[in-house]
């Protein structure tokens, strides 16, 4: 079963049972729907989106979450977020990213998020086996010897995956530009089990 966080106030949370899941695009078909050897992973994805809108109506949503809460999460294909957090579509913004760190662009995202789209919780989810506690900010030297140019951004590697959500929580919270920063919360989440761990912020 999945803890799940909730905008209800602290503590509190949900459990739903596991959903074994594949992608539309994980069966590459033509337009009349017998498989394709050729073409493209973005073919596949195209032609799974002529099925989905063959079938799709209009939910009748604004842009506003129902649950005006945003997530931030590493953009890791393990983590299947709406499926893991018992979320439906139109409940959450979600923001993710190469570790689920707040970067200025994370920031950005979150102040529009709030500021004019109405949310007011935070939920932040890094999660076990991270890339990016396999590499150092020493890429940047390295894409600086290939293309000739060093990149204006940090890696944001680290060692130690709760300390990083801890720092991802006070990046939040001492923002400027953040509306609420009262309800925020971050997590671990163990591609494993599938079980969210809560990161004391102290």
């Amino acid at each position: 079963m999945f803890f799940v966080p909730s905008h209800k106030g602290p503590g509190a949370c949900v459990t739903s049972n596991v959903v074994s899941m594949t992608t539309s695009a994980s069966v590459h078909t033509s337009p009349g729907g017998a498989a394709r050897p050729d073409g493209t992973v973005t073919d596949r994805l195209v032609e799974a989106n002529e099925q989905y809108a063959a079938a799709f109506t209009d939910p009748g949503m604004d842009a506003r979450p129902v649950l005006q809460v945003a997530v931030v999460a590493c953009m890791d294909a393990r983590l299947d977020l709406h499926a893991a957090l018992g979320l439906e579509l139109g409940d959450c913004h979600t923001i993710r990213n190469a570790g689920g760190v707040v970067t200025d662009d994370v920031i950005r995202s979150l102040t529009i998020s709030q500021r004019k789209l109405g949310t007011r919780s935070i939920v932040l989810i890094h999660h076990t086996g991270c890339g990016l506690e396999t590499i150092t900010e020493d890429f940047r030297e390295e894409l600086e010897q290939e293309v000739g140019q060093r990149p204006a951004w940090a890696v944001e590697a680290f060692r130690d995956v709760d300390q990083d959500v801890r720092q991802s929580m006070q990046r939040v919270r001492t923002s400027p530009f953040l509306l609420h920063a009262d309800d925020v919360r971050g997590f671990v989440f163990d591609v494993r089990t599938g079980l969210l761990r809560e990161v004391d912020p102290a």
